[in-house]
């Protein structure tokens, strides 16, 4: 008898198309499995490439302002998600940054988790989310540090129901180790690499391409080019959109949401990509060297993965690494990337982008698959 897979990812909405939807897709393209997540709002879109197929859901689903962010009933996801029976399975895949890899299991199932992070919120970024966020002062503040106490000692105690871990990168092995000392087999997340221009010409103007909220450093950035005045163009949404249009000055053209041709046809022009943020992998590094583009990107986690510093590579560099989140260390490394201008190698970004294919993700993954069923009793 074929075994029956079973796929659950956390939420499934037209704003959540990121890395994790990525890996989701590809995962869909090669194992025939059924998918469950918190909600879903992309099996109704007629865009999207799971549109009128069957999804099981919470029920979150039904509530007020969940298609807006279901992490506003963030106390009701560890319960909603054990709510999901999947008896009827034999192998479990999970492809979690909160609570998917929580799913209840039992000891003939096998559960395989692509861990994009443990959960941000209840872990590193923890200080980060109370000091911006409304909840984060006063009793209201007491009252949610202490659900986010009872959502690590969940987080950690569902942790146990997994089999086997993947990491999207050795930074979040390492912290997966960290949090629920758990070892993880390192597959980096695919990239449509072929889906990018690749434009060796590049034009007089930097690019940042996130998400407008505070963990994402933007406003750092558009401080730094303030003080150098160089042309940056902002691509994105997000919380912090009003104070970023506040800050920034004339030399700065921010362009809010835009649909993937136009951030594709920015990317593979600009002289350079501009990334602040602490990520586990960062896709859009990535995608930026796909075209040819190279980086300058604060030079902790994923990034340390996927750039290659040119001080340190030589010709073939992709880009320039930065050591601290601070507006200094952001000019030196541009004048650094502006002194090595012309010594970097478009076709070399685009080889070392390719690693991260889908090609080999698909491949590296059905090769884990398959070896973690050959070795389940």
């Amino acid at each position: 008898m074929p075994l029956k897979y079973a796929l659950v990812h956390e939420w499934l909405t037209p704003k959540a198309t990121g890395g994790s939807e990525q890996v989701v897709r590809e995962i869909l393209t090669h194992v025939d499995a059924d998918l469950y997540a918190l909600i879903d709002f992309e099996s109704s879109n007629p865009e999207s490439y799971l549109y009128k197929r069957q999804i099981g859901t919470t029920f979150l689903q039904h509530f007020p302002f969940a298609r807006k962010g279901v992490q506003n009933y963030l106390p009701l996801l560890p319960f909603a998600i054990e709510q999901l029976d999947l008896r009827e399975y034999d192998v479990i895949l999970s492809s979690s940054h909160a609570v998917a890899k929580g799913i209840l299991t039992t000891s003939d199932q096998l559960h395989i988790c692509y861990c994009h992070s443990p959960m941000r919120y209840a872990w590193d970024l923890t200080f980060d989310y109370l000091r911006h966020s409304k909840l984060g002062s006063g009793v209201t503040g007491w009252a949610t540090r202490y659900l986010l106490h009872h959502l690590r000692l969940w987080d950690v105690t569902s942790a146990n129901r997994v089999d086997y871990f993947i990491a999207n990168s050795q930074h979040t092995a390492r912290r997966i180790w960290r949090c629920y000392r758990r070892e993880a087999t390192v597959i980096y997340p695919p990239v449509d690499i072929d889906s990018f221009p690749f434009i060796p010409e590049k034009e007089d103007f930097y690019l940042t391409v996130s998400r407008l909220v505070s963990y994402k450093q933007v406003s750092l950035i558009i401080r730094a080019f303030n003080q150098m005045q160089k042309k940056l163009v902002v691509i994105g949404t997000g919380a912090e959109m009003t104070k970023i249009r506040e800050i920034a000055n004339s030399n700065i053209q921010i362009l809010g949401w835009q649909p993937d041709a136009v951030v594709k046809k920015y990317m593979a022009h600009a002289k350079g990509f501009v990334y602040a943020a602490c990520e586990d992998f960062g896709i859009a590094l990535v995608e930026a060297q796909a075209c040819g583009t190279p980086v300058i990107a604060y030079g902790v986690g994923g990034a340390k993965e996927t750039v290659r510093d040119i001080r340190d590579w030589g010709e073939t560099g992709t880009g320039v690494l930065f050591g601290e989140q601070t507006e200094t260390a952001l000019i030196e490394a541009t004048e650094i990337f502006e002194a090595y201008q012309g010594k970097f190698n478009p076709e070399y970004a685009r080889s070392h982008a390719n690693q991260f294919s889908r090609q080999i993700f698909s491949q590296r993954y059905l090769e884990f698959l398959h070896k973690c069923i050959e070795q389940k009793p």
